[in-house]
């Protein structure tokens, strides 16, 4: 049997902090978000206000978005419970989990709503449940960075689910969500404020 996974300190420093397994290189996650920041700007014609990170982890995110956007209310949950002793207070991070989203007092529903790397670790019904907690969160774009059975993986594969994009496209596209391309994903509501050219046929 294989031993349950454990979001602990040497979880995060293995694949963090040690350029030998690192997920992402620091230029790659700036860029990321980036592209978040700009294209929840374009979709919204505003400043970015508001950030829900649903697996939040060290609150990696936080940083780079406050110097992008200093004023930007970021709230983070996580199920590590190192990751939230850790960064918790510096970085407004809480314990959670996306499937317990919809029972937690959140004051959405928030311009960007982040759930990178996250999805592709979920069972089927913990995947539809945080889909559902996700989706009326959304005021804006999700960015949820999620990788098929179809794409060249590298980096944590402990729990990895093997599935195909179409299957992702349908369990997001069940949920309510439409694909704006790279990631990014949008409520009917936030396809209402595109250019019919900028819509997914």
């Amino acid at each position: 049997m294989t031993a349950p996974k454990r979001y602990d300190r040497a979880y995060f420093e293995r694949w963090y902090g040690d350029r030998r397994h690192a997920i992402a290189s620091g230029g790659e996650l700036r860029r990321q978000v980036a592209f978040a920041v700009a294209v929840t700007e374009h979709l919204l014609a505003r400043p970015l206000r508001s950030v829900l990170d649903a697996g939040a982890g060290e609150g990696r995110w936080y940083p780079l978005l406050r110097k992008l956007r200093p004023h930007v209310r970021y709230i983070g949950f996580d199920s590590s419970e190192w990751a939230v002793a850790r960064w918790g207070r510096r970085r407004n991070i809480h314990r959670g989990s996306l499937e317990t989203l919809g029972q937690l007092d959140l004051d959405g529903p928030y311009d960007l709503v982040i759930a990178a790397d996250v999805f592709h670790y979920l069972k089927a019904p913990a995947l539809r449940d945080a889909l559902t907690a996700l989706v009326p969160l959304v005021g804006g774009v999700a960015f949820l960075p999620t990788f098929a059975a179809e794409d060249e993986i590298e980096g944590d594969m402990h729990g990895f689910q093997r599935r195909r994009a179409a299957t992702y496209r349908r369990y997001f596209r069940n949920a309510g969500l439409h694909p704006l391309g790279m990631h990014a994903w949008s409520t009917r509501k936030g396809l209402g404020l595109l250019s019919r050219l900028e819509r997914p046929s």
